[in-house]
């Protein structure tokens, strides 16, 4: 079975798909950069199903987060969905999976080659 640069499989994405909480968490922060705290409330989960999902995105490069400070001084993330399109493709009798993602900034790709040097 085909894969993506990010691991994604034609099986990753069917599961990703198949559940409701990873589909509304990246319907919800396709429109604008959601909190955890918003996730939970607009998707009707629990902190820890939200948690959950957001690593798991993140790990497959689908989910953006940014830090953000608050007016009190304190911290927190937003998320944005990467996610564009997903193609799978039977070839041959295999999977052919691509997946398009919203471009990184450069500030995104300088942070990556640092975070990868350490």
């Amino acid at each position: 079975m085909g894969e993506d640069r990010n691991g994604i499989t034609a099986k990753t994405v069917g599961e990703l798909l198949e559940d409701e909480y990873a589909r509304s968490i990246l319907a919800e922060t396709s429109t604008k950069p959601r909190s955890a705290a918003e996730l939970v409330d607009r998707c009707d989960a629990s902190s820890p199903t939200v948690y959950r999902r957001v690593e798991r995105l993140e790990e497959l490069n689908l989910l953006k987060s940014e830090q953000k400070l608050d007016p009190d001084g304190h911290h927190y993330r937003q998320f944005s969905a990467r996610l564009e399109q997903v193609t799978i493709k039977l070839v041959d009798g295999s999977y052919q999976v691509s997946v398009d993602r919203a471009e990184e900034d450069a500030v995104e790709r300088f942070t990556k080659i640092y975070e990868g040097l350490r």
